[in-house]
């Protein structure tokens, strides 16, 4: 398959020393310093998508499952653009991070940036940033903002059981070429699941049903899906959305078809955190955090 795996695959079972869904992490990070930003303009790849009407909000936002698609898509388109789709065909996604600076809107053309911002052997943050050129709608009263995200993933390199894999001579050279950090360690940026029973300090669990479009041609749920959650619970809490806000999202263990997942959720401040749970355990955890109106 000469492509990134786009969802967590096997991982969270075969590797528990990340799997901070049954243990503590040995580092946390909370999951709110800068994001590094691009060595140069000519590193890395780029390429650029259109913005459709279904990839936004009534309000016309580009949405977070859309961000999450296309980065999967530039993902792939770079692999394949360097080769490596022959050398490291196998990616996992453990960790996304979205800094919506300024949202995008449509209509309008996105451009994305993608570099390796640290790695080692096995893993690597990857880098994209995406900014626009907006279009005219057929309602626009005046110009909109250009609109800026900022993305960070963090890859794990398997083979073609979902194992962690080293990552090849030619793919390591390629990485590296844009960093200086090639000792990356992990460090979890989500909490553990709250130990409170819910419907007392917590707001009752609410299910959320998967649909048969969410799962990929590995029977694993795309790691868009999950953003899908997210949004349905960010219509109660639209003022998170109002200015700049940075999303986290942990993935732990695969969810397959037929699973049933609930949502438990818990708003403090001007933080929203999540837990995704299919039969107890924590399949994803986020957090959505509003932060001052500034750039990068």
């Amino acid at each position: 398959m000469a492509a990134p795996v786009a969802d967590t695959g096997t991982l969270g079972e075969r590797t528990t020393p990340m799997n901070h869904a049954e243990q503590d992490d040995p580092e946390q990070d909370d999951g709110l310093g800068p994001l590094s930003p691009p060595p140069s303009a000519e590193s890395g790849f780029s390429t650029s998508r259109t913005v459709r009407t279904g990839d936004v909000d009534p309000r016309r936002r580009l949405r977070l499952d859309s961000i999450a698609r296309y980065l999967q898509d530039v993902a792939g388109d770079d692999l394949e653009f360097t080769g490596h789709a022959r050398t490291d065909p196998y990616w996992i996604v453990r960790r996304t991070v979205i800094d919506v600076i300024e949202p995008i809107t449509w209509p309008a053309t996105v451009h994305l940036h993608r570099w390796c911002s640290g790695l080692s052997t096995r893993w690597a943050n990857m880098r994209v940033r995406l900014t626009a050129d907006p279009q005219a709608g057929p309602d626009d009263a005046g110009t909109r903002p250009d609109g800026l995200v900022e993305t960070e993933a963090f890859w794990i390199n398997v083979n073609a059981e979902g194992v962690p894999a080293r990552i090849s001579n030619e793919g390591f050279a390629t990485l590296s070429a844009s960093t200086q950090d090639h000792r990356l360690r992990w460090a979890a940026m989500t909490e553990p699941l709250p130990t409170e029973a819910p419907g007392r300090d917590l707001p009752v669990d609410r299910p959320h049903v998967l649909r048969s479009t969410d799962f990929d041609l590995l029977q694993h749920l795309n790691n868009a899906a999950y953003l899908d959650a997210v949004e349905d619970e960010l219509l109660d809490h639209q003022d998170l959305l109002r200015g700049r806000h940075r999303i986290v999202i942990e993935y732990s263990r695969p969810v397959v078809p037929g699973a049933v997942m609930t949502i438990r959720r818990i708003r403090s401040g001007d933080r929203l955190r999540m837990w995704m749970l299919v039969e107890d355990r924590v399949a994803a955890a986020v957090t959505v955090t509003g932060r001052p109106d500034a750039r990068q």
